[in-house]
């Protein structure tokens, strides 16, 4: 974390997840007291999965839609910031009367992932010991996450989504509810992801997940009960600023930033550039709103994402979406590039080929151009 950053605001504290006690928000709960079975073996003795609604669900539950969010995302799709959600919904310009996924007709649902850290069962949550569950928490796949929503969905009365949407690590469980539950979902829009991760993708999180795991204030995973500014803060910013760069595109970053150095500040005196600045203020505001759990967890089930494993392989895993189907890059996406999306809409019959979102900011794209991104969620909902 910038030290300059440091010195302006107060401490964080130790974890940046939901606690027991924090304003509530406008999140609702499904707690399920029944083991969740876990695709590595084992099983969660009962989960907790936070999640908020748009819209009113019809009677024969057939216009619910599912939203799932990336890897620091949450379930605040739309809405501002406030007591209890620490930023602004990610798409709020999506959801609403009149807005892509028009609440007026469509019963909008977006669950905080298993695993993650506002609401939902994750590392930061209280264990079967009272305790937070910290490095007891298992391993993860995105199949696990992809069974708890499951149980939302029962739970709110939902057969079968009249479409599921995602982009980046929310998209790897989109591909997963269409392929393990085709018959419960109902159409699919995927946006920068991959149908397996790469040797390149699964190095960039093994770094990140180095950088929290080798802070000494990891302290082996059992952080959370340490006092402000007592977490693995400086490695979660490290792993915040990997991941950022590749977020973005070199061009942007160049046109924003070039070789210039911020403000006031002398990189050749221990000061720092512009694009260092920006990415110390990205660090700042994770380490305040995430837990370093959750991303170790999230990221190594990033890292295990691949549709086709134990299903004849990625090809035929996907001849099994035959509902319809869009699938979606970024132009200028350089950690998920469209050459992947490419092979997911030419795999996927229910796909009618490749759209391209046109964005400058890279990866990024899918979450800031939604003007574009809103035209092809209203393409897909306009087809039931």
């Amino acid at each position: 974390m910038s030290t300059t950053r440091a010195t302006e605001l107060p401490l964080p504290p130790a974890t940046g997840a939901w606690r027991e006690g924090d304003p509530p928000g406008r999140r609702a709960w499904l707690t399920s007291a029944e083991p969740l079975p876990l695709e590595g073996g084992g099983s969660l003795p009962g989960v907790r999965i936070a999640y908020e609604t748009w819209g009113r669900l019809a009677a024969d539950g057939s216009n619910a839609v599912l939203v799932l969010h990336a890897l620091t995302g949450d379930s605040h799709v739309a809405g501002p910031a406030g007591p209890g959600h620490p930023t602004a919904g990610w798409w709020d310009e999506l959801v609403g009367p009149g807005r892509p996924f028009d609440t007026r007709r469509w019963f909008v649902v977006a669950p905080n992932v298993l695993g993650g850290c506002q609401g939902t069962t994750g590392p930061s949550s209280a264990g079967p010991d009272g305790a937070p569950w910290g490095p007891s928490f298992p391993y993860l796949t995105q199949r696990d996450q992809v069974a708890a929503e499951a149980r939302l969905a029962d739970a709110l009365g939902v057969g079968r989504w009249a479409a599921v949407v995602g982009g980046s690590m929310g998209g790897m469980r989109a591909l997963e509810w269409a392929v393990g539950r085709p018959e419960r979902t109902g159409s699919l829009l995927v946006l920068a992801c991959p149908a397996a991760a790469s040797a390149e993708q699964i190095a960039w999180g093994t770094v990140q997940i180095e950088a929290i795991r080798s802070d000494p204030d990891w302290r082996g995973g059992r952080y959370h009960r340490a006092g402000p500014g007592g977490g693995p803060h400086h490695g979660l910013g490290v792993a915040r600023r990997i991941a950022h760069v590749t977020y973005r595109s070199e061009p942007e970053l160049a046109a924003r930033f070039g070789g210039g150095a911020q403000s006031g500040e002398d990189p050749r005196r221990g000061g720092r550039y512009q694009v260092q600045s920006y990415l110390d203020h990205h660090a700042d505001k994770l380490v305040r709103r995430f837990d370093a759990g959750s991303y170790v967890v999230l990221t190594e089930a990033m890292n295990g994402h691949d549709v086709g494993r134990g299903r004849g392989g990625t090809r035929a895993a996907l001849s099994r979406v035959r509902m319809p189907a869009i699938v979606a890059g970024v132009d200028s996406d350089r950690l998920y590039p469209p050459s992947q999306q490419a092979e997911l809409a030419a795999a996927i019959p229910g796909a009618d080929g490749l759209r391209i979102v046109g964005s400058p900011y890279g990866h990024d794209g899918f979450l800031i151009e939604t003007g574009q991104v809103g035209a092809l969620v209203e393409e897909l909902l306009g087809r039931l």
